[in-house]
């Protein structure tokens, strides 16, 4: 699970106020190449909630993020290589998501996050 996916996610749970960000629990994290694109690191940025990001990326043993950001920071390629690197290229391959409220515990395995949830969490 990319920190992409994870930055779009927070828990469903019936009577949760306050779902995100899920805090990540880590057992195998996988690098991934991938090409950079300028483009679209730029058209996402508005969309991150930076703060979850940033904590996520050192939660997964990269630490080479800013606490904080803004739009600013995008015309530098140095910026954008750390961000495409923590946004696209660090997998969450195996662990959990946890909702910072209930503490119930989603799995990841082979990077696919199990958001389903029980029947009386509905």
């Amino acid at each position: 699970m990319r920190l992409l996916t994870h930055n779009m996610l927070s828990s469903n749970i019936k009577g949760v106020a306050n779902g995100f960000p899920l805090r990540i629990e880590v057992e195998k994290v996988v690098e991934k190449k991938v090409d950079l694109n300028a483009g679209f690191l730029r058209n996402i940025f508005p969309k991150i909630e930076w703060k979850a990001f940033a904590e996520a990326a050192r939660t997964l043993g990269y630490a080479e993020l800013p606490e904080d950001a803004d739009s600013s920071f995008l015309d530098s390629d140095d910026f954008l290589d750390k961000f495409h690197h923590a946004l696209l290229e660090l997998h969450l391959e195996e662990g959990a998501l946890i909702c910072p409220e209930t503490g119930r515990r989603f799995p990841v395995n082979k990077g696919i996050p199990n958001m389903l949830l029980h029947e009386d969490e509905v």
